[in-house]
């Protein structure tokens, strides 16, 4: 009895002893696998950290060339900048120049005007006296504009110009108009002819009577001349074409 009682005990006892080995094996097994686990564990995040940090240098880096290229672009606009304002201080110094030269030039330019104006009135006073009434206007329109403020002086200037042009046109024209003439104390509508500068005439409406201008003065003219004033009044008016024309003409030593 006593025997099986030792043998049992003996053989649980050897049961111990031997699981002991493998309950520390285990043991340590799972100490290294979770070991390694955490290794493999800490090894991703450091790879993840150093992708992260190799992601944010490559960023950097493409930030910082960025940042050169649009300091280069500045450099550049900056120097291009700096010539336009060199060039602007330039334009600015000659427009001060010339301005102080238009200043001196409109002192010179006012009395020019003004005298250009009295010699058209006198010109026009002692000239062949065609359009009398509109040429006058002329003159006091040009002489009234001189004292308006609100017109520029290159505007003045250019009407003065004009005017000129105006009256140089007569000179190279015919033309043929209806007027009113004062001849012994009375007046009267006729028709007027006037050949360039060289001469004036006038024919009365119902063709019977016709005169030249000369000597400062109307001069009657011969029956003779009615007709062939008649015509050039009507080659005047474009209603027949140019022909030659036979008039009385007054010469340079008939009008001294």
């Amino acid at each position: 009895m006593y025997k099986k009682k030792w043998i049992g005990l003996s053989l649980s006892g050897l049961m111990v002893l031997l699981s002991i080995p493998t309950l520390t094996f285990s043991d340590s097994l799972q100490s290294s696998i979770e070991a390694q686990v955490k290794t493999d564990i800490a090894a991703q995040q450091s790879q993840k950290n150093i992708d992260n940090v190799s992601d944010e240098t490559v960023q950097m880096l493409a930030e910082y060339r960025e940042v050169l290229r649009q300091t280069e672009s500045l450099h550049a606009y900056n120097e291009q900048l700096n010539k336009l304002v060199t060039s602007q201080s330039e334009e600015l110094d000659a427009i001060d120049l010339q301005l102080k030269n238009i200043e001196a030039t409109q002192r010179d330019i006012v009395p020019l005007m003004l005298k250009m104006i009295d010699t058209m009135s006198l010109f026009v006073e002692l000239d062949v006296p065609f359009l009398p009434e509109e040429r006058q206007q002329r003159v006091a329109q040009l002489q009234t504009l001189m004292e308006r403020a609100d017109v520029t002086l290159a505007e003045k200037y250019r009407r003065i110009l004009e005017a000129y042009q105006v009256e140089t046109e007569y000179g190279r024209t015919i033309e043929s108009y209806k007027g009113e003439l004062t001849l012994d104390d009375k007046t009267r509508t006729v028709d007027f002819l006037r050949i360039g500068r060289v001469s004036l005439y006038y024919l009365s409406l119902d063709g019977m009577e016709a005169g030249v201008w000369k000597k400062q003065a109307w001069h009657k003219l011969g029956d003779q001349y009615r007709q062939s004033i008649s015509h050039a009044i009507k080659v005047a008016k474009k209603q027949l074409p140019p022909d030659l024309l036979v008039l009385p003409v007054q010469t340079a030593e008939a009008a001294q």
